[in-house]
């Protein structure tokens, strides 16, 4: 196998690991499903079967057993439960190892699959121990007798002839019997090819369909010819049999898989996802060419170049929205990891939680969703170390003995809001302001807001945990997560009421490459504001052009909205404007006015990263190339909106 097959197979082969995952916690939910049983039967017959082809024998012979297993609960002589579903997680952990090459110089992949079967056999009232192999089977009457042979260089293909006998013993298969006629003189035999044949008899009603698909990765010459009912039931000598850690019944009813309905979506194909930064870095590029395409043919007035720069920039648009699309990834794709570490903690804790996940088919540009997962499984295990009270302390409070973790996320015009939520024992503000005067993070005598007290837990070193534990309680964690969330451009708010839950909130963007920006200009030079936190716009009062000395706020409509005077906080030499503009932004449910010179316009704004040199610079968010070639800085708005709420002046008044 070349590189490319080779790296095609395990991209194929995660995918199925993952989909194995997503069914087995789906089944931990809803046992008594039997299509969910059907699919994870059908996942690990895929990954054994592809496993086999490109080499991973190992690999292919373990998850054979673990197939039995799950063979028996989909023809109903097992049922689900959570022993069962705890063993094959473990199980699908160690088909991960084999993908890998990790040895198993302890036996743990020998003794999760003997402990599979042996819950398996326990909850069906089998013995404890597989029966000896009968030394004489009956020709089945009425049934039909198989013929088939490996085609070509399947052996060097990885085809495993015992492994396909195995399952096909499993289908009822009695009076197995080898074909040599085919097979040449030693020094005229290929090791890779197969030239034994195999017959045997299976039993009435057995259906092509499932001897089909045990020769599903195999190319196979497949013959079968009835069993006539006068033929005698003359005894016959049985091959063989390779006993498994699972105990097999020797004949059975064939049970149908459930139809796979095909995807009619349209064919989809793997692109590299470097491939996908170069074309987004190149639409950036085209970006910022088609501004200064535009800004030339108004400086020419020359109709006929105006009319194309006009049809390049539609061209360049749609493009880009093309593009931006196929960077978008969703929520979906990285909600396996965080059931897996519930359905994980849920046991380490011991704390019953029902995980409810909605919206999972929203939309994040894949950056976003790349250094989004680790914030989030922080916060999922913060909810279940500390958020959820114990079953026995919620049976006290009047609450169900199972608490409730969610996860939510949806459009809230250009960003994207994820809520992490728990119904456990809330914050304790008393606590967080002891430990917050204590830290010195405030003033004993600090005036704060519900949402202020709240947000101090997202300050580094910060926690009212009373032991450390392998999960959480060392402060180390919620600033990461509020950093990592500002990285983003995003923001998030804590919500909380004492006994009754936490909900984490986050606003992110849509997308971090190409947004929409409003162009101002203050004491002469130009910056962007992304347009998406921009609410409205109004005209500064002639009593409001110079601050009075006391609280700067701006009355809109019966709401006081905090002035930021950028001229001021920027340090701006000359005289402001006699006509100035309040620019109001949000960031979450803050809300600030950004008192600028004068409004340039609109534009789309190619996101350049600031050097490390202006990496502790928090007025900006980045950079970008106007289309003149001059470069404009972007505000960061959740600063903006905390400069303008004072909290920064609070927590420096507070350190002195």
């Amino acid at each position: 196998m070349d590189d490319d097959m080779m790296t095609v197979f395990r991209q194929e082969a995660t995918d199925l690991i993952e989909s194995l995952e997503r069914g087995l916690l789906d089944l931990a939910d809803q046992p008594e499903d039997r299509d969910l049983v059907n699919a994870v039967f059908r996942d690990l017959h895929t990954i054994k079967g592809s496993g086999a082809m490109f080499g991973f024998t190992d690999m292919a012979a373990f998850v054979h057993v673990f197939e039995s297993a799950f063979d028996l609960l989909r023809s109903g002589q097992a049922a689900v439960t959570p022993e069962i579903i705890r063993l094959s997680l473990s199980a699908r952990d160690e088909i991960i190892g084999f993908l890998g090459g990790q040895p198993d110089p302890e036996g743990r992949r020998e003794a999760i699959l003997a402990a599979l079967g042996a819950a398996v056999a326990g909850v069906g009232g089998a013995a404890s121990a597989p029966a000896a192999p009968a030394e004489v089977a009956l020709v089945p009457v009425g049934g039909q007798r198989l013929h088939f042979r490996l085609l070509g260089n399947a052996l060097a293909l990885g085809a495993r002839p015992d492994l396909l006998l195995n399952e096909l013993r499993e289908l009822g298969a009695t009076d197995i019997r080898a074909d040599l006629s085919q097979v040449p003189a030693l020094d005229a035999l290929d090791p890779e090819i197969c030239t034994i044949g195999w017959s045997m008899c299976l039993p009435a009603g057995t259906s092509r369909d499932a001897i089909d698909g045990i020769f599903l990765f195999n190319e196979a010459d497949i013959r079968l010819d009835p069993i006539e009912a006068e033929a005698p039931a003359a005894p016959v000598v049985v091959a063989e049999a390779r006993p498994v850690s699972v105990p097999v019944p020797t004949a059975k009813k064939p049970v149908e898989d459930a139809p796979v309905t095909a995807d009619r979506g349209g064919a989809t194909m793997r692109v590299a996802a470097e491939r996908l930064d170069h074309l987004m870095d190149r639409v950036g590029e085209l970006v910022i060419a088609d501004a200064r395409l535009l800004q030339l043919a108004q400086q020419s007035r020359d109709p006929a170049l105006m009319a194309a720069a006009e049809e390049i920039s539609r061209l360049a648009a749609g493009l880009r929205d093309t593009t931006m699309r196929i960077r978008m990834v969703p929520v979906r794709s990285m909600i396996g990891r965080f059931r897996r570490l519930i359905h994980g903690l849920s046991e380490t804790v011991a704390k019953p939680v029902n995980f409810v996940v909605r919206g999972e088919d929203t939309e994040l540009d894949k950056t976003v969703i790349e250094q989004l997962a680790d914030p989030i499984v922080h916060m999922l295990r913060n909810s279940m170390d500390h958020g959820l009270e114990t079953p026995a302390e919620r049976q006290a409070a009047g609450k169900p003995a199972e608490g409730q973790v969610t996860l939510e996320a949806e459009y809230s015009g250009a960003e994207v809001v994820i809520r992490i939520g728990d119904d456990g024992r809330g914050l304790n503000r008393d606590r967080i302001r002891a430990k917050a005067v204590a830290n010195g993070v405030i003033s004993a005598d600090a005036l704060l807001t519900d949402a202020a007290m709240n947000a101090l837990i997202l300050e580094p070193g910060f926690s009212t945990a009373e032991a450390i534990t392998e999960l959480s309680g060392r402060g180390v964690g919620m600033d990461v997560v509020k950093k990592t969330i500002e990285g983003l451009r995003g923001s998030i708010e804590v919500d909380s009421v004492e006994g009754r839950g936490t909900t984490f909130t986050l606003r992110l963007p849509l997308t971090l490459a190409i947004i929409e920006g409003l162009l101002v200009e203050v004491a002469g030079e130009r910056f962007s504001i992304p347009l998406a936190a921009v609410q409205e716009i109004v005209e500064l009062p002639p009593d409001k052009l110079e601050a009075d000395g006391g609280a700067d706020f701006l009355d809109v409509r019966d709401r006081l909205v905090p002035l930021v005077r950028l001229r001021r906080m920027f340090g701006s030499q000359g005289e402001p404007d006699a006509y100035q503009t309040v620019v109001i932004v949000r960031a979450g449910d803050t809300r600030a006015g950004a008192v600028v010179d004068r409004i340039i316009g609109t534009n789309q704004i190619v996101i350049k990263q600031m050097s490390r040199l202006h990496a502790g610079v928090r007025a900006f968010s980045g950079a970008t190339i106007l289309g003149d070639g001059t470069v404009a800085l972007i505000l960061d708005v959740p600063h903006l909106a905390g400069v303008g709420q004072g909290v920064d002046d609070r927590t420096r008044g507070a350190a002195a």
